[in-house]
């Protein structure tokens, strides 16, 4: 299962959650820019409860990564452009816009934000929900041991009921006597054949 710290560190670990956008809303309205698609950096330190700087600073340490999901910077005629399609009013002349997936990166990269913390623990616990759980197969030991508890009960109901019912069935027939007899000694013979079975298994089984 993938923890928080390993989360923090590793790439390719958030690389493998990053679809998973929705748990943002789960913690915490997100606010998007009128275009419904992306947020400015003022915007994803509001969410997160932490100072512009900081965002800027995780910027600049994780630059590549943060591109790769979508973190881009706006200028000139390309941010002139947006700014019609979008309606934002901003007088900057740059703009940086993050998707719900690069904020998504930052919530997994942003060590001092509690609301960043609660992303991840989110995050971590529907994965363990929707990952498929390892299906325990018995053992071979479980098996033999069922086997064993079967044969014991076949033969406490053989030596303690049919050959009974048996000996009472002959005390009181006569003219089935000889069948019933014969009845009786094939069921003693399996009963023996039992008894002998799992002294074997015993002796099998027993350390040497």
């Amino acid at each position: 299962m993938i923890n928080e710290t390993a989360l923090l560190e590793s790439p390719t670990l958030r690389s493998s959650v990053l679809d998973r956008t929705d748990v943002l809303d789960r913690v915490k309205a997100l606010s998007l820019l009128p275009d419904g698609m992306h947020v400015t950096t003022a915007m994803v330190a509001a969410y997160f409860e932490v100072s512009r700087k900081t965002i800027e600073s995780l910027v600049l340490d994780h630059r590549e990564e943060l591109t790769g999901n979508g973190y881009r910077v706006l200028s000139g005629t390309e941010l002139t452009s947006f700014k019609e399609v979008s309606g934002i009013q901003s007088r900057s002349r740059s703009l940086a816009l993050y998707p719900r997936r690069a904020v998504l990166n930052i919530a997994m990269l942003l060590r001092d934000s509690d609301v960043a913390r609660q992303v991840r623990v989110y995050l971590l616990d529907m994965e363990y929900r929707t990952r498929p759980q390892p299906v325990e197969n018995p053992s071979l030991i479980d098996l033999a041991a069922l086997d064993d508890r079967i044969d014991r009960r076949i033969t406490h109901i053989l030596g303690k009921t049919v050959v009974p019912l048996f000996n009472i069935l002959i005390e009181t027939s006569g003219e089935h006597r000889r069948e019933l007899l014969a009845l009786r000694a094939g069921v003693q013979r399996i009963e023996k054949r039992l008894r002998q079975h799992h002294a074997r298994l015993r002796r099998l089984e027993s350390p040497r």
